[in-house]
């Protein structure tokens, strides 16, 4: 049962929290579905969605600025990743895992609610290890697909799995696929044929895997939660070597117009700023969730 609250800023926070799992769910080297998990939305969307005629009504309420949040934060952060992120991705990335470690100690303290066996720890690892070697290998390989109605779909499951398997980073997989850029201009020229097809896709996905992912939390929440725990420390240690370091290279500051050292002072920032506004953002979840 949802703890459901009234507040005007309670509803604010649920649409930053929206917001934020919109854009991590566009964000290369990040997941939606990571997000949900750090700022506790994961188990109440999963259960919502695995029963979804259940107090039906309250969970929409509860979950409209979560819904809008996310519709604003996939459309502005779209247009944003023309304009800027391409040329300065090193340093918005820096800004998203600063996010990401500032709230790892409540995700870790999530996963061991129901306590910790040496499985739990080895799937950890054995996640965190699996998930960095694939993207990082796969990051060297460039498949094109041609953009259309079922490449959109495919797209937007992807996107939906990004959500139910948190960890995962869909963008990544459209970047290797060559379509996260048409997708970003998609988006942010509200081209209807790309939207609308990522929509059905990211819908049909998560429906059909929600119960699944409900089922296996109810009987194995520890080992169900490190794995999600693994999933985090491996794309989050992708991002170095696919996205962060080559920022550094002669052809990465080319492409920036910014020195080694003023790329290094501004990831380094942006980073900090990430894990200042993130236990910020605790603090508020903490004093006004349950």
């Amino acid at each position: 049962m949802i703890n459901e609250k009234n507040s005007s800023r309670d509803w604010f926070i649920r649409l930053l929290k929206g917001a934020a799992v919109g854009i991590g769910g566009i964000l290369p080297g990040l997941s939606g579905g990571v997000l949900a998990v750090i700022f506790g939305l994961y188990d109440e969307i999963i259960d919502f969605l695995a029963n979804i005629t259940k107090n039906f009504a309250r969970n929409v309420r509860y979950f409209l600025p979560v819904g809008i949040g996310g519709v604003i934060g996939v459309v502005i952060f779209s247009a944003f990743v023309e304009k800027a992120f391409g040329q300065y991705e090193a340093m918005f990335t820096c800004l998203f895992i600063g996010f990401v470690v500032g709230t790892f100690p409540s995700l870790w303290k999530s996963a061991g609610k129901q306590g910790r066996s040496a499985a739990d720890m080895s799937i950890l690892v054995v996640s965190a290890v699996g998930l960095f070697l694939l993207m990082v290998i796969g990051g060297q390989s460039l498949t094109q697909l041609a953009p259309g109605f079922l490449t959109w779909m495919f797209s937007g499951a992807l996107i939906g799995l990004g959500v139910i398997v948190p960890g995962m980073s869909p963008s990544n997989f459209l970047i290797y696929f060559g379509l996260y850029e048409k997708m970003s201009a998609g988006i942010s020229a509200f081209d209807f044929s790309v939207i609308i097809p990522l929509a059905l896709g990211g819908i049909l996905c998560v429906l059909l895997l929600a119960k699944l992912a409900s089922w296996l939390f109810d009987r194995f929440y520890a080992k169900m939660y490190h794995f999600i725990l693994g999933m985090v420390i491996g794309s989050s240690l992708a991002i170095f070597p696919t996205v962060i370091f080559p920022a550094f290279s002669t052809e990465g500051l080319a492409s920036s117009g910014l020195s080694f050292a003023m790329t290094l002072v501004f990831s380094i920032v942006m980073f900090v700023i990430g894990v200042v506004f993130s236990y910020w953002f605790s603090g508020i979840e903490q004093k006004y969730s349950k």
